[in-house]
């Protein structure tokens, strides 16, 4: 009990003291996969150099998963096996774009979250250091992404079954000051998130 109450515990206070300022995060759910969206313009100068790759985009989305499994158009059944079985690289996959995350991502469950400023900080440092830096920042990319205006880079933490994307993204909520719980499932974290925020746009069906 003890343990699964310390991994709910959040680094930091998410509640805003009465008149600070706060600004919006996204919590996106890609069905199998969850991302996340902030503000370019919220991000602190310096903080994210990677933020830099992407000057025309009004928000970035971040996500992290297994390096072979993530970067493959038609994943086989062995990286796909290879993925949930052995711990293997990782990294990130960032998304910059100018619409708001509902209209950018039509088909995706959209939860708006809201953060004081210390907490963004908070995030936007947990994201800096999942960048596996070998050298000077920036760290050059691996080649495009999945969609849009978009890059992997490699990442420092290996990904295993018990450490999946939608875990990834939890630690990164907490970092911010969030109570949530590590979870392997989407939904797990989707339905956690969503007593916390405000669900934007609901998931197609739902």
């Amino acid at each position: 009990m003890a343990l699964l109450t310390a991994c709910a515990t959040p680094t930091g206070e998410p509640t805003a003291r009465e008149g600070e300022p706060t600004a919006p995060i996204y919590l996106v759910s890609h069905g199998w996969h969850t991302g996340l969206v902030m503000r370019r313009a919220d991000i602190p100068v310096g903080l994210w150099p990677e933020a830099g790759d992407f000057p025309q985009a009004e928000y970035l989305e971040v996500g992290w998963g297994d390096r072979d499994y993530y970067q493959a158009r038609a994943p086989g059944l062995w990286t796909t096996l290879k993925a949930a079985l052995a711990p293997t690289p990782s990294v990130l996959h960032v998304v910059g774009f100018r619409d708001p995350p509902a209209v950018y991502f039509p088909a995706s469950e959209v939860v708006e979250l809201r953060l004081p400023r210390a907490g963004v900080e908070r995030l936007v440092r947990y994201i800096h250091d999942a960048h596996a830096r070998e050298g000077r920042p920036p760290v050059a990319p691996l080649g495009p992404g999945l969609y849009g205006d978009s890059r992997f880079y490699p990442a420092r933490e290996t990904f295993h079954l018990f450490n999946t994307c939608n875990v990834w993204t939890a630690r990164a909520l907490r970092a911010a000051g969030l109570p949530v719980r590590d979870a392997i499932t989407t939904e797990g974290l989707m339905a956690q998130v969503r007593r916390l925020g405000r669900v934007v746009q609901a998931a197609p069906g739902g």
